[in-house]
């Protein structure tokens, strides 16, 4: 039977995440999640995390024995994690409409990258 670290490897292998966006989130670092994943048990804060990053409900997937060393076992809501990829909207005919739409969503994707930087490396 798989320990609690094991279960959350293959979870954040299974969503397709990269680990580097987990950690980032995380504000951890590669080696520390990978330590967690040999661990037979977890702190119920980063299997709720990792849970909210990759979208997954992690109450399912330990048994009754594993749950009750973690505090927790209601579902994990959905609707809290941010998707990031934004839904298909109808398609405009207008390709100068169009146009403004991806200016308007390449500027926003830099301007997070940006704050990025300043979170990871901070001002200079």
């Amino acid at each position: 039977m798989a320990h609690q670290g094991e279960i959350l490897q293959e979870a954040i292998k299974n969503s397709g995440i990269s680990i580097t966006r987990i950690v980032e989130e995380l504000g951890i670092t590669r080696p520390t999640i990978y330590r967690k994943f040999k661990d037979d048990t977890l702190d119920a804060n980063l299997v709720k995390s990792v849970g909210q990053i990759i979208g997954h409900d992690f109450s399912q997937d330990f048994t009754i024995a594993q749950q009750s060393s973690l505090p927790f076992v209601t579902p994990l809501s959905r609707s809290s994690v941010t998707p990031r990829v934004t839904p298909n909207q109808s398609l405009d005919v207008d390709p100068i409409r169009q146009l403004l739409v991806l200016q308007t969503k390449y500027i926003a994707l830099l301007e997070a990258y940006n704050e990025l930087l300043l979170k990871v490396y901070g001002p200079k």
